[in-house]
């Protein structure tokens, strides 16, 4: 079989800059990713390293870690297979951060580094991310990789295409592999993040407080156990800390709202001044006020500029395209920021931080509303765990004080109501029959005086309403993987969003191929 033969096998797991299929086959989707598939990517991913850095396969240090997915040990043994000719590094249940971390930290300082999850989605799946020094590699870079394990695929596998995700044809090489304790290394790195933003240089800076946390059965459980006890902090109340890769109390997801809801209900009934949620593979987090006061999405975002306006007044925070107007009013007026509203995707808003201090312009947070969080501190490395420390850290250092985390953004406005429309795309070519239907959307709102598109915006179509009946604003663009059109909606006065509903109505309707 030839090697493009082999390339859509490997094309199909590619999803942006990971890797994601299934890796258990159930009765809606088939086998995409195996042990076999793993180990062709991860020997590629060695070539990759190889050449980007001058150095002998054999001479490449390389860790490797997985959250609590069911398939991980299988996962795990073919990307170790993979990366046989290297020296590899197991770093077994770790979380997706560290793994990056294990790439700068002292005492690791890894070449590479593999990440096996698939973040929040269901059980079934799994995938890999992959890092060096730089971050996460770029879509174009996994693109490479992919397209070298076809070629990989081309030399050993079987002619069979379905033999090439069950049967091991990739030779074992003449590397070797070491247990090795990441978790510790990076505890330890936490820990020193809550002590510094605690401002106080007492060995346990958080003793009288109650933090709760979730997990969600994901990989950070260790939070509560191996950062937050050894710094002092009462943990009552904690759930869900064992790993589980049948996640049976909650999707691991802080967008999620029964599982914000799990991790509210903990928060209140065992009177901890703060709850902290986690996705399955600790890049992504949450927390819960004292009184029960969900802070996700925008709250969050706000929250984070709080910390960001003290450090680097007058900085710039880039998010994704669906924050509120609200927020921005905060950002702007209430901290005396400047906000950047970008595009979806965490790495599109990670890698705009990124440019603008390239270009000299001063951003210090780049964070979407999924809670992919990065801080140019922190090698803009989007990580639950630095998020969660740097408002722990902030939290007993205003203690002290006597002033609550709730005063900070005190000045928030909430919107009155939000709602999301996800219209799917029936075209054959979904992406240019989405293009057509968001020029087309320009003109029908070029015809209504009523409604007035937003510029600069980077992303789709946003609108702003400001009539009698309602005030709000709503953003239409194309979903960045599936033929689906997003349509968010939020009104600052009830029964708005329905208004804005109404109004886009006969556009929806006049566009057969939207349902």
């Amino acid at each position: 079989m030839s090697e493009n033969n082999y390339l859509q096998y490997f094309k199909k797991v590619q999803n942006g800059n990971d890797v994601r299929g299934a890796a258990i086959a159930t009765d809606k989707e088939a086998l995409t990713i195996s042990e076999p598939l793993a180990a062709y990517i991860a020997r590629a991913f060695a070539s990759y390293l190889s050449e980007k850095l001058g150095k002998p396969a054999s001479e490449l240090r390389i860790g490797v870690g997985h959250d609590s997915r069911m398939t991980a040990p299988q996962m795990k043994a073919g990307c170790l297979l993979g990366l046989s000719m290297a020296k590899a590094y197991d770093c077994g249940l770790i979380t997706t951060p560290a793994m990056f971390c294990s790439t700068v930290l002292p005492g690791s300082n890894f070449d590479g580094a593999v990440m096996i999850t698939a973040s929040h989605l269901p059980f079934n799946r799994n995938g890999m991310k992959f890092f060096t020094k730089d971050g996460a590699l770029s879509k174009a870079e996994l693109t490479q990789i992919l397209e070298q394990a076809a070629a990989l695929a081309g030399v050993f596998a079987e002619e069979s295409p379905e033999t090439l995700l069950t049967s091991d044809k990739l030779p074992v090489g003449d590397g070797t592999v070491t247990v090795f304790d990441m978790k510790s290394l990076y505890c330890e790195h936490m820990k020193e993040i809550i002590r510094a933003n605690s401002g106080s240089d007492e060995e346990k800076p958080l003793t009288g407080l109650r933090i709760a946390v979730d997990s969600g059965n994901g990989a950070s459980g260790f939070f509560a156990s191996d950062i937050l006890e050894p710094l002092g902090a009462d943990t009552e109340g904690s759930q869900f800390l064992n790993p589980d890769g049948t996640f049976p109390n909650h999707v691991p997801n802080p967008e999620d709202k029964t599982a914000m809801e799990a991790i509210q209900k903990a928060t209140l009934e065992h009177h901890a001044d703060l709850g902290v949620i986690f996705d399955c593979d600790g890049d992504r987090a949450a927390v819960v006020f004292s009184d029960g006061m969900p802070v996700n999405r925008n709250t969050l975002i706000a929250l984070l500029g709080v910390i960001v306006a003290e450090q680097a007044p007058g900085s710039t925070v880039v998010t994704d395209s669906v924050t509120s107007d609200e927020l921005a009013e905060f950002l702007e007026g209430s901290l005396g920021l400047k906000h950047l509203r970008f595009k979806r995707g965490y790495k599109n808003v990670i890698d705009k931080g990124i440019e603008l201090n390239a270009a000299g312009e001063t951003c210090e947070l780049a964070i979407e509303t999924s809670g992919h969080g990065a801080f140019k501190e922190n090698y803009f490395s989007d990580d639950g765990a630095y998020i969660a420390a740097k408002i722990i850290g902030r939290m007993a250092r205003i203690r002290r004080e006597g002033k609550t985390l709730e005063s900070l953004i005190a000045d928030l406005r909430q919107p009155a109501e939000a709602a999301e429309m996800r219209l799917s795309i029936t075209a054959e070519n979904f992406k240019a029959y989405g293009q057509q239907v968001l020029e087309d959307f320009r003109t029908f709102c070029a015809a209504d005086p009523r409604f007035h598109i937003v510029s600069p915006n980077y992303e789709g179509v946003r609108v702003a309403f400001d009539d009698e009946e309602v005030k709000g604003w709503l953003l239409i663009r194309l979903s960045l993987h599936d033929p689906v059109i997003p349509i968010n909606l939020e009104s600052a006065n009830d029964g708005g969003v329905d208004i804005l509903k109404e109004r886009i109505r006969p556009f929806i309707e006049a566009h057969s191929a939207l349902q």
